[in-house]
């Protein structure tokens, strides 16, 4: 007896239907695809003892934003307060009139030809997040329109954080 051999035929792969899914599938995964913009915020450490007092003989004109519990102060030069702002209704800090402050001493600084661009946030121990990043964010940069589009105006780029002394961080002098 003869042993037949059954060829088997190869079956050809149909990817045709795989290709029009991707061809719709991918477009549609990119354009739903949140593009995360990771954002770094450069500070600077408030200088030594030893530099600090360098610095003051040279340029005692220091601009600082204390962050308290109960309201902000800013002070120019550093220790003399300069304006006070309460907290607003909520009892959040009221950073918008910080903001219209700021924007207005940039301005008199510009007329006086006095290039100011540090300021140095001194802030408590118990402070949270959100308000420390407003604060910075606050005092960085405002939104201004220019040429019919909304743009970020410069006020105090150079960020310096320093911790604000226990005794004086508890409440109204």
């Amino acid at each position: 007896m003869r042993k037949h051999k059954i060829r088997q035929q190869e079956a050809e792969l149909d990817i045709t239907s795989f290709m029009n899914l991707m061809i719709v599938l991918v477009p549609v995964l990119l354009l739903s695809l949140v593009f995360t913009q990771i954002r770094v915020l450069n500070i600077q450490l408030p200088p030594q003892t030893e530099q600090l007092l360098q610095q003051e003989q040279d340029n005692p004109q220091i601009l600082e934003l204390e962050l308290r519990v109960d309201r902000l102060r800013l002070n120019y030069p550093a220790g003399q307060l300069l304006r006070e702002f309460s907290h607003n209704e909520q009892g959040q800090p009221d950073f918008t009139a910080l903001s219209a402050f700021l924007q207005d001493l940039k301005l008199t600084w510009q007329q006086q030809q006095i290039d100011k661009r540090d300021i140095s946030i001194l802030a408590p121990e118990t402070l949270d997040y959100q308000t420390l990043v407003s604060a910075m964010d606050t005092v960085r940069a405002f939104k201004t329109v220019v040429a019919a589009s909304v743009v970020d105006a410069e006020l105090f780029p150079l960020i310096s954080l320093g911790q604000l002394p226990a005794e004086t961080s508890e409440g109204p002098e």
